[in-house]
């Protein structure tokens, strides 16, 4: 009797620990199947002091991944796979984590076994390449200057764009009782104006005045060219209602209001295209406000959230239409803003660092040109989203939540840095040239810069963006080179490479010129032989004090005469040529030797292959002359 009390004098704590673990469980779920995640993650955290199993870990990841707690979220999905090894969905979305945390090693592994049952996954797929390459979103990292714009009264911010006076973002502030988001915890989302000192600091946020901002949220808006009309995002709700679908999902709309000569907004229209089975919000205009587009998940769509676009008729705007492959992915597209012939979006596809990343493209045409990943630092491993930029293209903001939670960003596009650098060698022996001179000609301004190249043969130039340029490297006794560089259509701070071998002036020494050969019986200037002609046509015409011999030679098929007036016809047809690019005739001299000089063994009678027979087929030059007056020192 005694050993029985005592027995279940310590199972009775365990048992109500359990049953406790099990009570915050059931809430947790509860409140996770009613997307408010900052009480799921509450009732899931109190669960996991008693308990750890993986499907609780999953679901704290969850609530913790849907309210942006990144670390939070890694720490739970780390503990679910250490368990047992998580695969598809859960794996797909610890993978994306870890790509928001930098490590993308890890996440690559994570992100393959995300797709072991689903190779179609096209967005895993993506990413998994996105692991692979992610240096290449550091590569230009100078262009851009990113710094934070705190803004006085708000808990986070995002979507910034310019309001008399300063900017018209979203914010949401500290809250508490039936005033809190359950999603977040915090008030819902309101528009507010926010005064701009000339200094880039942000004054008190102040909700813009009239009847824009409800009892839920109001998202992401854009001003008309004249700026009296605005569209905006809301959450559907009628007479302090929530309307929601039967996922418990309140879908946004998407609403226009117009500016009151009082200065208050008002008049609220709806937008024709709303529904209640789908979102619609995120809206941004064309530079002549003729096109609106916007963002949705309706029927129709490519990936989850895409961007569509209507055209006013005059009469209202046009059905919606889906901007297509190019722009939408498997992922989802969000926050366009339009600068310009530019439309800058997010989008957890494409190429992506981690989470939502910026990119840009451009109207060619009738057709908008393939997107492009903005890089660090405009992007970074967290959300970036929100991309607006004045006229010129030069200042702006941005919306992240790199530094933990959603804020405003100014932005500074640098103008990009060009150079050129290279190594002068000595084309013999391989060796670096102390003392050679480089000459940069401006082709624009014809304006001539020189240096010397130090002891390893190194030289470098600064260039200017979009001009076109000529390289010269010189030495005493050796034949002067040419090399051209252009940074003209460079976007990206590029330095660019042109190394130089100088062969020595030697008299009576061939060269070989690789790739100038000639079909059998024939002379004429194949493409390909074109193509190392006008290299040639560079070398002689930088050494206008030398005089050169370019030699054509035959293999052994054909009779020896006739292989001497045929490779006679090939050197005249070469010169010929050269005459024709710029090279002075004076100083050419055609010369056919037939067969009578082969490289290897293929002579009269011997078989050999048809590559043996080409390498005989060949043409070179040489120095027989030099003009002491005229020949570079």
């Amino acid at each position: 009797m005694l050993r029985g009390r005592h027995i279940t004098r310590w199972l009775l704590p365990a048992f109500l620990l359990s049953s406790c673990a099990s009570y915050q469980v059931h809430k947790g779920d509860e409140a996770l199947s009613l997307l408010a995640y900052s009480q799921a993650e509450t009732y899931y955290n109190k669960a996991l002091r008693h308990r750890q199993d993986r499907d609780l870990l999953l679901h704290a990841a969850e609530a913790d991944n849907k309210q942006n707690k990144v670390e939070e979220a890694a720490a739970h999905y780390a503990a679910a796979d250490s368990i047992a090894p998580l695969d598809g969905a859960a794996a797909y979305e610890y993978g994306k984590i870890l790509m928001g945390l930098g490590d993308y090693d890890k996440a690559e592994d994570v992100l393959v076994r995300s797709i072991s049952d689903q190779p179609e996954h096209r967005v895993a797929v993506d990413l998994i390449g996105s692991c692979q390459g992610y240096l290449s979103f550091y590569k230009d990292s100078a262009r851009y200057t990113v710094t934070p714009v705190p803004i006085p009264g708000l808990t986070s911010d995002f979507s910034a764009i310019p309001y008399p006076g300063g900017l018209l973002v979203v914010g949401d502030h500290a809250a508490s009782g039936n005033k809190r988001d359950p999603w977040t915890g915090a008030s819902f989302l309101d528009l507010y104006s926010v005064p701009i000192a000339s200094d880039g600091t942000a004054g008190a946020a102040v909700p813009i005045p009239g009847e824009v901002n409800g009892p839920y949220h109001e998202g992401s808006a854009v001003l008309d060219p004249n700026g009296r009309t605005l569209y905006f995002t809301r959450s559907n709700y009628y007479d302090h209602t929530l309307v929601k679908d039967k996922d418990h999902i309140s879908n946004l709309k998407l609403f226009r209001a117009t500016l009151s000569d009082s200065g208050e907004w008002g008049n609220i229209r709806e937008f024709g295209y709303n529904s209640n089975g789908y979102s619609t919000g995120q809206p941004a205009l064309s530079s002549d406000g003729h096109t609106l587009f916007f963002v949705s998940d309706m029927a129709g769509g490519i990936g989850g959230k895409d961007i569509w676009y209507c055209t006013d008729t005059g009469e209202g705007w046009s059905e919606p239409k889906n901007m297509g492959p190019t722009i939408n992915t498997a992922g989802d597209e969000m926050f366009p803003t339009v600068v310009g012939d530019a439309l800058y979006f997010s989008s957890t596809g494409h190429d992506n660092m981690g989470g939502l990343d910026i990119f840009e493209t451009h109207m060619e045409g009738d057709f908008w040109s393939d997107p492009k990943n903005m890089g660090y630092p405009v992007n970074s491993t967290r959300d970036d989203f929100g991309l607006w930029l004045d006229s010129a293209g030069t200042q702006g903001y941005l919306s992240s939540s790199r530094s933990g939670t959603d804020g405003i960003f100014a932005v500074s596009v640098n103008t990009p840095v060009f150079a050129v650098e290279g190594t002068v060698k000595n084309a013999k022996t391989g060796l670096p040239i102390l003392g050679a001179v480089v000459a940069l000609k401006d082709l624009r301004t014809g304006k001539d810069t020189l240096v010397m190249t130090d002891s390893s043969g190194h030289y470098h130039f600064e260039l200017a963006p979009n001009t076109s340029y000529r390289l010269t490297g010189s030495n005493e006794g050796m034949m002067t080179q040419n090399a051209s560089v252009s940074t003209i259509g460079l976007g990206l701070s590029t330095v660019l490479r042109a190394d130089m071998a100088l062969p020595p002036v030697e008299l009576n020494q061939p060269i070989a010129v690789k790739n100038i050969y000639y079909d059998f019986d024939k002379w004429d200037i194949r493409p390909d032989a074109a193509r190392a002609l006008d290299k040639l046509a560079e070398v002689f015409k930088a050494n206008p004090g030398l005089t050169f011999e370019l030699s054509s030679h035959t293999d052994s098929r054909g009779g020896d005469t006739y292989n001497l007036v045929l490779s006679d016809a090939r050197a005249n047809s070469a010169v010929d040529y050269l005459v024709r690019h710029g090279v002075d005739p004076d100083h050419l001299v055609a010369r056919g030797y037939g067969e009578t000089r082969l490289v290897n063994g293929c002579s009269n009678g011997v078989q050999c292959t048809e590559e043996e027979h080409q390498a005989n087929r060949r043409t070179e030059f040489k120095v027989i002359s030099r003009d002491p007056a005229t020949a570079t020192p």
